[in-house]
């Protein structure tokens, strides 16, 4: 079949006879033009958008084919025409794909051109989506290294660094000299001008928001999106949990409890009388906002993530740490002292095949274990 020039971009096909039989001429020009944005984004920022670096013409075209069979799979199972894919979908697609006899690194492939759809609408369409497959296809034929995650002395660390970071001194405990190079510090942090540092500057330069943000985080193995969505009405600290509606929770699937230790029920008690006084969050239910007052996405939230973890002295150069490293080591050591199920429920798993990914990643253990053999 002989393609015309509209229906591709560098050579790649956006409709496929395959998928036209599903579709009528409406349909066929939506998916097309849909087809077409996410492989213009692919080609030109879809490896690192923030370097504006695309992924190869051959990965790219690779990908949109297997999309291609994905939407397929989709409308067949469904009997009609959808253009917004899920991650219910995509999960649906990993259990058929599991049924397949097909190597599992083609497998892998398949799941890989799903991740890069979501990562599209995510950074294209400013959309909430991340993808947490309940079944991981991995390549063989690449050498697999575990995801690194906090150790328990790094979440120690990021606990003390959170309570340290950024603050100041009382104001009348300083030397005038001393205060004013206060002043010259908190002009900058806070970027206005010197002469109009207040008292109530001050006083914002000791708050408990980044606190109670890594201690929830920690506690609760928060996803970045999560962070995001966090209202003040999920926080209970009566009886020390956070309460998730299951239409604000990451994947919309039931209400989560999940619990908090009593030094962070404090904290967050701390942060949300602190949060009174701060005008920017009149009228609005999130639980954190940045100085934009904007709520904090995944980009801003690493930003704090990276701050807190060189506060903590932890080696940012050499360690791939990111901020799914404080998620992934809250569920391995809750997987370790209390089980999967435990694990499952704290860290709002469907599956407690997602869960135990976590159960055999301690180092710990594998130190106890090669201590216990001859």
């Amino acid at each position: 079949m002989t393609y015309s020039s509209e229906n591709k971009v560098d050579g790649i096909v956006l409709v496929t006879d395959d998928a036209k039989e599903y579709l009528n001429p409406r349909q066929e020009v939506t998916y097309r033009e849909h087809r077409r944005n996410l492989a213009e984004w692919m080609l030109a920022l879809g490896k690192n958008p923030e370097k504006a670096e695309g992924y190869s013409h051959s990965t790219a075209k690779n990908r949109m084919n297997r999309l291609d069979l994905f939407y397929r799979f989709v409308w067949n199972r469904k009997g009609r025409f959808i253009q917004d894919l899920t991650t219910d979908d995509a999960d649906d697609w990993m259990r058929h794909l599991a049924t397949e006899e097909m190597k599992e690194s083609t497998k892998n492939h398949y799941q890989k051109a799903a991740y890069t759809l979501f990562k599209w609408k995510r950074e294209a369409r400013n959309k909430d989506v991340e993808w947490e497959p309940e079944i991981q296809y991995s390549d063989p034929s690449t050498t697999y290294t575990p995801r690194d995650y906090l150790t328990k002395d790094d979440r120690r660390k990021m606990r003390e660094a959170a309570m340290s970071y950024g603050s100041v001194p009382h104001y009348n405990s300083v030397t005038p000299s001393e205060r004013d190079r206060w002043k010259t510090y908190l002009s900058q942090r806070l970027q206005k001008p010197k002469d109009e540092i207040t008292m109530k500057d001050w006083e914002k330069a000791n708050s408990f928001k980044y606190t109670s943000m890594i201690h929830v985080a920690l506690d609760a193995g928060l996803r970045p999106i999560e962070i995001k969505r966090s209202n003040v009405h999920w926080v209970d600290t009566e009886n020390g949990v956070l309460r998730i509606p299951r239409e604000e929770s990451s994947k919309n699937r039931e209400n989560w409890i999940v619990a908090l230790k009593e030094e962070t029920s404090q904290i967050l008690e701390r942060w949300l009388e602190e949060r009174e006084t701060r005008e920017k969050y009149d009228d609005r239910d999130a639980l954190w906002l940045t100085m934009y007052e904007n709520r904090y996405n995944k980009d801003s939230f690493r930003d704090v993530f990276r701050k807190i973890a060189s506060e903590a002295g932890l080696d940012l150069e050499n360690r791939d740490l990111t901020p799914y490293s404080i998620r992934h080591s809250t569920a391995t050591y809750i997987a370790e002292e209390e089980g999967l199920a435990v694990a499952a429920q704290q860290c709002r798993h469907k599956s407690k095949r997602t869960t135990e990914k976590y159960e055999h990643s301690s180092t710990t253990r594998q130190q106890d274990a090669v201590n216990n053999i001859d």
